[in-house]
């Protein structure tokens, strides 16, 4: 279960808003996390609250391939990305590194405290309860082992 409260992004939120292009040539996670949303909120990463939920639009995290987007989220700390689409490279991109997300038609208000229940596929607004797309168990477990080099380093201890 993962608690939070809601921040609100539209539709084509591309990976060049979640972490601008000029900060892609470091491996330092907090300059990641100092500059996530810079390009749409230049202020979120000094608003945002561990484990909070970003719900987005269609399309979230289109455009290029760069991992260091869900990065960005999850080291600033949000705790779990809810969108009615995503691009699908970014969609597996967060889930190779221990980002939580899940697709599902949501609606709320910046500030609601959202519930994602990733095992039901379902995100609980209020009183209100949305069901969006069960994320299959084998991803359900590399979310959970913290991303796919921690479920490898995992199935290779076993």
């Amino acid at each position: 279960m993962i608690k939070g409260k809601a921040w609100i992004f539209g539709d084509d939120v591309d990976t060049d808003v979640i972490i601008p292009g000029k900060y892609l040539r470091t491996t330092d996670m907090q300059v990641f996390a100092d500059h996530a949303m810079e390009g749409i909120d230049p202020d979120f990463s000094n608003k945002v609250s561990p484990g909070d939920i970003i719900v987005g639009g269609n399309n979230f995290g289109c455009g290029s391939s760069r991992e260091q987007a869900p990065l960005a989220l999850k080291h600033v700390g949000v705790g779990c990305v809810v969108a009615k689409s995503f691009g699908r490279i970014f969609f597996r991109n967060s889930i190779n590194v221990g980002l939580p997300l899940i697709e599902a038609d949501v609606e709320c208000e910046e500030g609601d405290e959202v519930e994602v229940n990733l095992s039901e596929g379902t995100v609980r607004v209020a009183d209100r309860i949305y069901r969006g797309q069960q994320i299959p168990d084998f991803l359900l477990e590399i979310l959970s082992d913290g991303g796919l080099v921690e479920h490898r380093r995992k199935q290779q201890q076993e």
